[in-house]
């Protein structure tokens, strides 16, 4: 079964940096878009930034723009997530995820604390 793994999280201090990853096999990577989206202790998942299938074009919530950079390595199977400048608010459960058709593949998720 196709499913995303999600690795790198982590516990870091404000303004700090970490950079996140997620592996996809047995799967067509290369021929599909990749978000992120992750879900803060007790809200809803939230969209975070989404990468074309070329890594050509990217999209990021208004909450990341200028601090979070998606990208992805075809060649790897791996989409990664740079977060730069991060913020106590930024603590959430990350997910990966992929959609063909109408079916949405999730990963397990990494977890990411802001704290000091």
């Amino acid at each position: 079964q196709v499913r995303p793994v999600e690795s790198g999280g982590g516990l870091v201090q404000p303004g700090g940096s970490l950079r996140i990853s997620c592996t996809v096999s047995g799967f067509s990577f290369s021929n599909y878009d990749m978000s992120w989206f992750r879900q803060p202790p007790g809200k809803e998942s939230e969209f975070v930034a989404q990468v074309n299938y070329s890594g050509g074009s990217t999209l990021y919530a208004d909450s990341v723009k200028g601090r979070f950079t998606i990208s992805r390595d075809n060649a790897k199977n791996t989409v990664y997530l740079q977060m730069n400048s991060l913020k106590p608010e930024d603590t959430a459960v990350y997910y990966c995820n992929f959609r063909v058709g109408f079916q949405n593949y999730w990963g397990q998720g990494t977890q990411v604390t802001v704290s000091s």
